[in-house]
């Protein structure tokens, strides 16, 4: 019904910069404007997935996770159904596979938890070294 495609991960050392994208699409009519929250996830081997950021459809002011602040940007292109992830200054420890999830429903305070999201891409690494 719904894809979600992530691009951009790799590898760098402490200090530099990444730039995630993730493509939303679709194989029905579903409309894609209806993906109210789009989000990024991290994930490292052994530990839950945690919450990084989200963009909401039409604006509206991001979130972000604590220790991402005034680190990542995150952006959203609603005629393209497309977010990305800028992420600056990067910390070893923000090493992770990062997976972009997208919501049907406008955002709340469950949406920084995996269960509120309907679709998941299938992750891109990020690795950052010291």
């Amino acid at each position: 019904q719904i894809q979600l495609a992530e691009s951009g991960g790799g590898s760098v050392q402490a200090g530099g910069s990444l730039r995630l994208s993730c493509v939303a699409s679709r194989r029905t009519s579903f409309n894609l404007r209806t993906l109210y929250v789009m989000s990024w996830f991290r994930q490292v081997p052994g530990k839950q997935r945690e919450f990084v950021a989200a963009a909401m459809w039409g604006g509206g002011n991001p979130r972000y996770k604590e220790s991402v602040k005034g680190r990542f940007t995150v952006s959203r292109d609603d005629a393209k159904t497309t977010v990305t992830l800028q992420m600056d200054n990067l910390k070893p420890e923000d090493t992770a596979t990062y997976y972009c999830a997208a919501s049907r429903n406008p955002w709340s305070s469950t949406h920084r938890g995996e269960s509120a999201y309907h679709y998941w891409g299938h992750g891109t690494q990020v690795t950052v070294s010291s």
